[in-house]
């Protein structure tokens, strides 16, 4: 084989390498199971647009997170009552906020941390 073809040869795996790495880094591959605190949207939201470009609407089970693509499914279950409900992200939270996720006031009644407000939780992107 001739030095040309080696090069080509070798830049083509090295394409096809990276090319994988970059799909196994993907923020849903990479973060699959996260513990934190977990608040609901205030009714202020409600009818306004998310960043998905999805209307909120707090009778619905979504979320905002900081980096899961939208139309992750995220299984999020409260650690104190053990009690689980999945909901797709359609939102973004800021980078700097303390939560892992913000979800429905519907979803936080389903959780049974509607009236505290927030609750420490365990969130799983779903397959």
């Amino acid at each position: 084989m001739n030095t040309r073809i080696r090069t080509q040869l070798g830049l083509v795996t090295l394409l096809l390498i990276v090319a994988a790495m970059l799909v196994t880094m993907s923020p849903a591959a990479a973060q699959t199971a996260e513990e934190g605190v977990a608040n609901f949207y205030s009714d202020k939201f409600e009818g306004k647009k998310t960043a998905s470009g999805e209307v909120y609407d707090g009778k619905g089970l979504t979320a905002a997170h900081k980096k899961l693509p939208y139309g992750t499914k995220v299984k999020v279950t409260n650690i104190e009552n053990g009690k689980s409900v999945v909901v797709t992200v359609n939102d973004r939270m800021a980078a700097t906020s303390p939560t892992v996720i913000d979800v429905t006031k519907r979803a936080a009644e389903e959780l049974g941390f509607a009236k505290s407000g927030k609750a420490k939780v365990k969130v799983e992107v779903q397959k």
